[in-house]
């Protein structure tokens, strides 16, 4: 055990974070997947466990490796990958497969899919970060800094928009996060907030000139929104039986496996798997679950408050609060605060691309902390270069 955690680098309470939520995640999603199981795998449960256990572990290998890699590398990567992000939303958005009545994934060899929003999620962050970090000098200026800023966001979240609504608008909020820590102007801000709000009306006004069966998933917002708003949710199927769910987990829970919602709850296994955790694991489980998500924003903010405006700063700033807001929108689905969004939670629910990207985005996060360690190199006998004279070498090298 030693061995391990001695090749492990990085915040070591993120790494307790990470294993604990991969461990409720293949508890509940093989307690989750029997139903799954019988009707297209002829009752074989093993299959799912097997199968979202091997993506798990290729997870946490991709998050080891994530963290080996110095953080300020990932700024070149990124910038190179917005490039692919945008085309491969705009080949989704035509050649997608139609699922749901939404083109979000692309089809891969061996009946696989990639989802091309979870690329163009943690793009986009890295690319705020680096151009935040590369016009501090000039981050009040509105041509020279906040245009740079503006249009990739409004571009990739306009791109991703038509099929995804809830992703788009978690990407926006998580940009315009990241724009204000960086110090951009609050007047600049709320333009881009207007400017948000005509092209969401713009694509909403496009598609409803459409006839009925091509315009995707503009019925189904409407449907939630209104049913959501209206309080009158008899006919929302999902959000009962999560409630259910809910309400009979009590304080400690049924004990893993004994859940019997996983039986009616559509999904029980992605976007409603923290219905099951309650009611499996209880108020309890859940709590503790909401726990590990702060933890995990409240070690991103420590590196924040330890060197402002470094482009690790921005950088674990911004992927941790995309996650974390990811998961408080998922949670606050499953107990009906929010309308149902279809967005699954970070490293729990089972799925492939999302949980490798989320692995990656963590893995980014534990690599600027390993490289903000202070401490003495055993080997070497030197005092590591301090934190802040590193990053800021390290962008002079970079924007150079």
């Amino acid at each position: 055990m030693q061995t391990i955690l001695n090749k492990i680098k990085g915040d070591k309470v993120i790494w307790a974070v990470v294993f604990f939520l991969t461990l409720f995640s293949f508890l509940a999603v093989y307690s989750s997947t029997g139903t799954l199981a019988y009707k297209y795998q002829g009752g074989n449960t093993e299959y799912y466990m097997l199968k979202h256990a091997i993506i798990l572990l290729f997870g946490l290998l991709l998050m080891y490796l994530a963290h080996l890699i110095k953080y300020t590398y990932y700024s070149r990567i990124f910038q190179i990958a917005l490039y692919v992000a945008v085309p491969l939303l705009l080949i989704t958005l035509v050649f997608g497969l139609n699922l749901n009545e939404a083109k979000r994934v692309l089809p891969l060899p061996f009946h696989l899919t990639f989802q091309t929003s979870d690329l163009a999620k943690i793009t986009l962050i890295i690319y705020l970060a680096r151009m935040l970090t590369k016009k501090q000098n000039n981050i009040k200026d509105f041509k020279s800094a906040f245009v740079p800023l503006m249009l990739p966001v409004l571009i990739v979240t306009g791109l991703i928009l038509p099929a995804n609504f809830s992703t788009a608008a978690l990407l926006f909020v998580t940009s315009l996060v990241l724009i204000f820590i960086g110090r951009v102007k609050l007047t600049y801000i709320f333009g881009m907030i207007g400017a948000g709000i005509v092209i969401l009306a713009i694509i909403v006004g496009i598609m409803s000139l459409l006839p009925a069966e091509r315009q995707g998933r503009l019925g189904t917002w409407k449907n939630r929104i209104t049913s959501f708003a209206s309080g009158e949710d008899k006919d929302n199927y999902q959000v009962e039986q999560a409630k259910i769910a809910i309400a009979t987990g009590g304080m400690f829970g049924k004990m893993p496996g004994n859940s019997t919602q996983r039986n009616f709850l559509p999904h029980p296994y992605s976007d409603f798997i923290f219905a099951i955790i309650v009611e499996e694991y209880g108020i309890v489980g859940g709590v503790f679950i909401v726990l590990l998500y702060l933890i995990l924003f409240f070690r991103a903010v420590k590196i924040v408050t330890r060197f402002p405006g470094t482009f690790g700063a921005f950088l674990s700033i911004g992927v941790a609060f995309s996650l974390v807001f990811q998961a408080m929108i998922n949670m606050g689905v499953a107990v009906n605060l929010l309308p149902v969004t279809g967005q699954p939670l970070p490293l729990v629910s089972m799925g492939g691309t999302s949980i490798w990207f989320t692995s990656l985005a963590i893995g980014i996060i534990l690599s600027v902390s390993k490289e903000l360690d202070k401490k003495k190199d055993p080997e070497k006998g030197n005092t590591v270069k301090s934190d802040k004279e590193k990053d800021v070498t390290n962008t002079k090298t970079i924007y150079a």
